[in-house]
């Protein structure tokens, strides 16, 4: 296969046998290096030594919660860098809103396409690796400023008045987007090919999700993404 991965680990946290086996088989061919916990115990034994670049995490498990796993996770300093795709029956918004609240980055609905998670593994991976590769990248001395918000696009670094900010992929690549095109307004459609590379059943709700997750994040900055109604998102004038 033209597009294979070059075996990256990712942690397949399943407790159905039939779901985890086709999961597994498919990631494989993809080129991944696959692994199976069917419980959160075994997930966050398993995590440490697989150090993975992405978790495909079950809510409903055994004993642990997916969402209690998801926040072990985060709060772990070698592991908060691992992208997570929350898989479960609830689709409702409250529910993906949950998920994106305790650190998740992606979302997927049982039942769901394989081809369609593949896919989402694959984008994942890729933001993981750079996030990983960036933290080791010397300080090039480029920032891009907004007001007391500086954002370093070389160690994908984000500073509010000199205190580090804290940002998942998604809304690093957002803030990043937004003041390398100060005053350019980007509708969803352009978010989606900007940010997601216009591929993957992403909604426009997800969209608005990330949006509202990078100004929360921002704290006193989070004005710096000014709403164009009807349009959709620009950095603010300053």
């Amino acid at each position: 296969m033209g597009d294979r991965q070059s075996g990256e680990p990712v942690l397949i946290v399943e407790d159905d046998e039939d779901i985890a086996r086709l999961l597994s088989f498919n990631l494989t061919e993809a080129g991944f290096q696959a692994e199976v916990a069917q419980s959160g115990e075994a997930a966050l034994l398993a995590a440490p030594r697989l150090h993975p670049s992405v978790v495909i995490l079950d809510v409903m498990l055994p004993g642990l919660s997916g969402t209690e796993i998801c926040r072990e996770l985060r709060a772990s300093p070698e592991l908060a860098d691992v992208g997570i795709l929350i898989v479960s029956a609830r689709g409702e918004e409250a529910d993906r809103l949950v998920g994106f609240e305790l650190g998740a980055d992606d979302y997927v609905v049982k039942p769901f396409s394989v081809k369609e998670v593949v896919f989402r593994v694959r984008a994942l991976a890729r933001r993981t690796g750079e996030r990983r590769q960036a933290a080791t990248e010397r300080d090039s001395g480029r920032r891009l400023i907004w007001r007391g918000l500086s954002v370093d696009p070389t160690r994908h670094k984000v500073e509010a008045d000199g205190a580090p900010i804290v940002l998942r992929p998604i809304e690093f690549k957002l803030i990043h987007l937004f003041l390398s095109h100060p005053g350019q307004v980007f509708g969803r459609s352009d978010l989606l090919d900007e940010i997601w590379g216009g591929e993957g059943e992403i909604s426009p709700r997800t969209i608005d999700t990330h949006v509202r997750r990078l100004r929360e994040a921002l704290g006193i900055y989070q004005d710096a993404v000014e709403t164009v109604h009807g349009f959709g998102y620009r950095l603010r004038d300053p």
